[in-house]
């Protein structure tokens, strides 16, 4: 914050900030004829929709005080923006220096009057160090047109070619960087220097201090030599900043633990390296690659600072040699191979050519594989070519600034091409480090530090993207050598250079970006020809303003390829490619690993490092169309329409100058569960954030490497949390590293997982959340020739299996496991004799029968053994739906038992494979041939997760104890989901994950360790603890579904509760009532239970035709009335069947993702008071629940009257229609005023 005073005294605290939406009227408030007459009529949304920066001034008290809008291309349109680079140099002398790179245009400034010098200051101050390469900001305005004290106070004009009728047209002005935030002067550090750094260092840490003495600064400086120097950089001649150098550096260390392949291990070339042409295998074991660091290792950065005007050495791309060559397919470099040569190999992963590969790293390794793999490993022969950072530190005020060192570091080392430093996981990233490109660890690195590389080319800051020219095909084969379907690239650049679009009329364009005459990059885009189809399915809307936004500015970016050692500039990249192109934004899909169709799409591939760029985009909850019912009012095919699911990527102008906060903290989460798919999700799709090292650990990997067909899904029941869809929409393997295995240990003093065969995984943050699965059951082994009974067999539920499991035993708890059933039933079961026995009480034993009769099993074949409940809820919890699914057994020939309790397999001999099972009873035992036993039986924590929780003294009390923040007694160690219980404290031990979403309680997870990571949220403050003995009550629902025997299609969705027998709930004074259509018998049974407060709370259907799940599991939670007056309708006879009932036109509106948003946008209007003195509507409703109206009239009709009277109905329907307008791409339904 900074405080502005007025020339009459005033004194305003403001804060300078990026322009926010709601910011809008406070501008045009601003805005003046003045404004007018030197911007032009401007659309302030519009222009804030397509800035390249937006500054704002913003107070507390009195909002915006003064706006700054630039865009990188010139205002009044005084030429086209893709040629004002070549053209206003000719008009404007002193714009020669001037590049895209280095150069923004003001398009809007305004600001309060008595502030506004001092605002534009304070703006120009911070557009600087926010862009540390940008050395110019320009300004166009009409002739002789005054500009007024504030902008002439930061404005020079330039001087005009004589004969230019653009310049008599229109004068431009310049706002140097020199002036307001200059380039830092490095030197070497003096001993003299050390009482102006002290302070700077002891605002930061005192180790050093207390380490080395309180000289250490002044003897490091006096150490000097030709190997180590100490640099400073000063200002107004105080040094503000140092920086110790050194070129020894164990390199071999390095090349140990992280993949410097990209970067020749830090050596120079020579002829006795050993490389390898195809390292495909060797990287697929050594590196566990997470999602950007899948595309390339060299992508990490998001600004360069523009050094051309204090770069004290020329660097010749010519004659420069380095190191650069590929992840995999390493090519040794020949001798005489110049940094021309070698740069022109793009360094990326070849098997992330598709954009996004994760690299599943197998935990299950031997001692000879290690040994293999380290064997594998490239070795460098020539002289380390790189000096390190062995201290930094900078003054705060100063540190945008920190690349100004770069360059007179490298002058010190004229022999070294690379800078590298190393940072603790948990630094922030400072601004030095955005310049550097950050090396991907091997899967075998513990290192705790990140590595962080800086190549001497980088410092060229003469980058120019252009389109492509016939005569750069060769340039950019070179370029492209060792790239992966770089067949379609070249396809794609034909196409350009013969037609510039396809045989469909689609434009195409393509560009590539130069340093010093030779090409550096080179990317495709097309036109999105889907831009309506992903309008509908994503929400881009969350980043951009849609409307502003021409159909032909949207663009697809094919292809897209990026020397490494320039990552620096990959934003930039980016940004020109709108501009030239004339696009405002871009979008990339990420189709499924397992679509086979993906490489064969020109949109799938080649896209690598512009995904750190760019910001993924949720996907929408889609409505269920009825299209038939609907006809004509359908929603047009564009929308409705099925493709193939694809994660959606963004970039846009607004983000061009933004870069992500980057949080390099080692997040390790354990087990594939939906709770940890939630964490994931919601960690992923913060937009503003890049999380480098997540890793989930888990024995499949994640959910959406492992393709299922229905019918093998069909073993298990569903929560409706996520499908294959889903997994497609969201690439999580794009994001995530994935370890595969099994945790088997924690070590809690170094902070690592341990893995399989003693593998680790080191963390700062570490996750559990491995769930529940069903355990093997242990049979009581006792004779059942004896005749006994339940009463007389040993309790044995609580002891663990331990012996070899038979290869006709499935218990299914994964894709895998489901996978693995269904081919031992096609190959060894169906067309053979026997019997399959399915042992369980849960959803799951009946979805499995439904599977197997779908096989075309008989149902005289199956048997289903159910042992005793455990609680007297069934898994159905409706009499009506159990005694359906039990004629449904009846009906299909399948027996079932009850209160069964597993004695024997093959009468005691060995059990592998199982011939027969017996079981005790309550009456006389049973003795069952089978081929084939399903085991649905008992769930409990996995006992090597529980080993290793309780080996690393973690709380175990049945399950893993956490407090209401799922903290576990180490503070870096949390868990959630059905692994874990509530802390005694809480005395609340009936409540615990389970008894709520698994979705939500992972989203509130993840919303957790926000607070730590996001410097956008508040702090929040802990729990006192008087507070903290309470348990947080989530509120999204429960379901569960499936296909069950009969053919029925079954969901339930009902309220968090403790379980409860449906009987006993409605025997409750304030249960409410029930609303039910059909009969379970006929497969057309809908139940609604309306609770005491008018309001949706359980949903249970089961009908024999399929039904739109995702429409009805977004009716829990709403008020009946909302529902078209549901139960008046109901009590006067005019629902016959909710399943039709709910199929009308104007129910859309409710299933649509963004009415949520629209009730809760309604609710706010209705809090707030139309009037200072008068009560709002909410609080009027509060005194009417509460009897503390006075009226003479009944309350509902008075609440009536002043909803009309206070204006506040008016407003309800504008906001209707315009809920109804704004989504009529889904609700083309509805009727809108202006259609007839």
């Amino acid at each position: 914050m900074i405080t502005l005073t007025s020339p009459n005294g005033r004194k305003e605290v403001v804060t300078v900030r990026r322009t926010e939406s709601l910011d809008v009227h406070g501008i045009i408030k601003h805005k003046t004829t003045t404004t007018e007459r030197i911007f032009g009529r401007v659309n302030v949304i519009y222009l804030l929709e397509k800035a390249n920066l937006a500054v704002t001034v913003y107070s507390e008290k009195n909002g915006v005080l003064a706006n700054a809008v630039l865009l990188d291309y010139p205002n009044w349109d005084v030429v086209d923006q893709d040629e004002w680079e070549e053209k206003l140099p000719k008009h404007y002398k002193e714009l020669c220096n001037c590049t895209p790179l280095n150069t923004l245009f003001l398009h809007l400034f305004v600001a309060k009057d008595e502030y506004s010098e001092q605002c534009i200051q304070e703006i120009i101050r911070v557009v600087f160090n926010t862009v540390p390469y940008l050395h110019f900001i320009c300004l166009t305005a009409p002739q002789d047109e005054a500009l007024g004290l504030a902008l002439e106070s930061v404005f020079q004009p330039t001087k005009t070619a004589s004969d230019s009728a653009l310049a008599n047209q229109y004068s431009l002005y310049v706002c140097h960087r020199h002036n307001h935030c200059p380039q830092l002067y490095v030197r070497k550090a003096r001993v003299e220097d050390h009482d102006d750094l002290i302070p700077i260092f002891m605002r930061h840490n005192d180790t050093l201090k207390a380490t080395y003495g309180e000289f250490f600064l002044a003897e490091l400086i006096e150490a000097q030599d030709e190997q180590n120097h100490a640099i400073v950089c000063e200002d107004k001649g105080k040094a503000v900043g140092f920086m110790s150098v050194s070129s020894e550096i164990n390199a071999r260390l390095l090349q140990d633990c992280f993949d410097l392949g990209p970067f020749h291990g830090l050596c120079k070339p020579n002829p006795d390296d050993i490389l390898y042409a195809d390292e495909k295998t060797n990287s697929q074991k050594d590196l566990m690659l997470s999602r950007q660091d899948s595309q390339t290792s060299a992508a990490m950065l998001s600004q360069q600072e523009n050094s051309d005007h204090n770069t004290e050495e020329k660097i010749d791309l010519n004659n420069d040699t380095t190191a650069v060559s590929t992840g995999n397919d390493m090519m040794e470099p020949k001798e005489e191979e110049t940094l021309q040569e070698l740069s022109d190999t793009v360094s990326r992963d070849p098997a992330a050519d598709d954009a996004i590969h994760t690299r599943n790293c197998r935990a299950q390794e031997t001692g000879s594989n290690a040994a293999d793999r380290q064997h594998l490993r490239p070795l460098y022969k020539g002289d380390v070519t790189a000096f390190s950072i062995q201290l930094f530190c900078i003054d705060e005020k100063h540190e945008s600034r920190s690349v100004d060192f770069l360059s007179f570091a490298f002058s010190l080392f004229p022999d070294k091409d690379f800078c590298v430093i190393t940072v603790p996981h948990l630094v922030p990233e400072f601004p030095l480090l955005q310049n550097f490109v950050r090396a991907v660890p091997l899967s075998t690195c513990t290192l705790s530090q990140e590595l962080y590389i800086f190549h001497r080319a980088a410092l060229i800051s003469l980058i120019k993207v252009r389109a492509v020219r016939s005569n750069d095909i060769p340039a950019i084969k070179s370029l492209l050598e060792n790239l992966h379907l770089q067949e379609s690239i070249f396809v794609d650049l034909e196409i350009y250079n013969q037609a510039r679009r396809d045989d469909d009329g689609t434009p195409v364009q393509a560009f590539v970006a130069e340093v010093s005459n030779q090409i550096v990059g080179v990317s495709v885009i097309r036109n999105e020809t889907d831009i309506e189809y992903i309008r509908s399915h994503y929400n881009i809307e969350d980043f951009i303003y849609f409307s502003h936004h021409q159909r032909e500015e949207h663009g697809h970016l094919h292809h897209y390829a990026l020397n490494p050692i320039f990552m620096n500039y990959g934003r930039h990249f980016l940004k020109e490619i709108l501009r030239l192109s004339h696009k405002s934004a871009l979008y990339y899909p990420i189709y499924p690993s397992y679509d086979k169709t993906q490489f064969k799409n020109p949109c799938a591939h080649s896209l690598s490092s512009a995904l750190h760029y760019m910001v993924p985009v949720r996907p929408r909850r889609q409505i269920v169309f009825p299209l038939e019912k609907l006809g004509i009012n359908a929603p047009s095919k564009q929308v409705s329409k099925d493709q193939p699911s694809y994660a959606l990527n963004h970039f846009n102008r607004k983000v061009t100058l933004e870069p992500k906060v980057t949080i390099n903290a080692r997040i390790v989460i354990v087990g594939a569960s939906e709770v940890g798919i939630s964490f994931l999700e919601t960690l992923v799709f913060c937009p503003h954030l890049k999380f480098n090292n997540i890793t989930l650990i888990s024995p499949d990997g994640l959910p959406e490497n492992t393709p299922i067909t229905s019918q093998e899904l069909g073993f298990l029941s569903t929560s409706h949390c996520y499908s294959d869809k889903d997994y497609a929409l969201m690439s999580l393997r794009s994001w995530v590293n994935v370890v595969v295995g099994k945790m088997t240990g924690i070590d809690r003093a170094a902070k690592f997982v341990i893995v399989a065969n003693g593998r680790k995984v080191p963390y700062d943050h570490l996750i559990l959340c491995t769930g529940q699965q069903y355990q093997v059951p242990y049979p009581t082994e006792v004779d059942v020739r004896r005749l006994l009974t339940n009463r007389e067999v040993p309790v044995s539920s609580k002891k663990r299996y331990t012996g070899k499991i038979p290869s006709n035993l499935f218990t299914p708890q994964n894709r895998q496991d489901c996978i693995v059933a269904m081919r031992f039933l096609k190959d060894s079961f169906v067309k053979q004799e026997g019997n399959v026995i399915v042992y369980g009480n849960t959803l799951d034993c009946y979805t499995t029968i439904s599977s197997l009769l779908s096989l075309g099993i008989s149902g005289s074949r199956i048997h289903l053994v159910q042992p005793a409940l455990t609680s007297n809820v069934t898994c159905f919890n409706n009499y009506a739906i159990e005694e359906a699914v039990q004629k449904a057994l009846l009906t299909e020939g399948v027996t079932s038992y009850y209160n069964c309790i597993l004695a024997q397999w093959n009468d005691g001999a060995h059990a592998d494979p199982i011939c027969f099972a017996s079981f005790t009873t309550d009456t006389k035992p049973l003795r069952l041939q089978c081929s084939a036993f399903f085991n649905f039986s008992q769930k409990s924590v996995d006992y090597e997760a529980f080993k290793a929780i309780n080996d690393a003294c973690l709380v175990y009390d049945g399950r893993l104890v956490v407090d209401t923040a799922f903290h576990t007694n180490d503070d870096s160690i949390r868990a959630a989901g059905t692994l874990t219980k509530y802390s005694n404290r809480y005395y609340a031990s009936e409540w615990s994950h389970s008894n709520f979403s698994s979705k939500e309680i992972g989203f509130q997870l993840a919303a957790n360790m926000l607070n730590i990571f996001d410097p956008t949220l508040e702090p929040v403050s802990e729990f006192t603890e008087e507070y903290d003995r309470l348990i947080p009550i989530y509120k999204g629902p429960l379901i569960q579904g499936g296909i069950i025997p009969g053919g029925f299609h079954y969901l339930c969705v009902k309220k968090p509760a403790i379980p409860c027998p449906l009987k006993a709930q409605m025997a409750q004074v304030h249960y409410g009532r029930e609303i039910v259509t059909g009969s379970a018998d006929d497969g057309d049974y809908f139940r609604l239970h309306i609770n005491q407060y008018s309001m949706v709370e359980s949903i249970t259907c089961l009908s024999q035709k399929p039904f739109p799940e995702s429409n009805y599991i977004c009716l829990y939670g709403h008020h009946e009335r909302l529902l078209n007056n549901l139960c008046a309708r109901f009590d006067e006879g005019l629902i016959k069947d909710l399943y039709s009932y709910f199929m009308e036109a104007w129910c859309m509106a409710i299933y649509h993702d963004r009415f949520i948003d629209f009730k809760q946008e309604v609710r706010e209007m209705l809090a707030a008071k139309q009037s200072e003195e008068g009560p709002s509507m909410k609080q009027l409703a509060q005194q009417a629940a509460d009897d503390e109206l006075n009226v003479m009239e009944q309350p509902r009709q008075y609440l009536k009257r002043m909803l009309e009277e206070h204006g506040y109905k008016k407003q309800i329907e504008r906001k209707i229609l315009n809920y109804l307008n704004y989504n009529s791409n889904h609700l083309s339904m509805f009727a809108r005023p202006g259609m007839i």
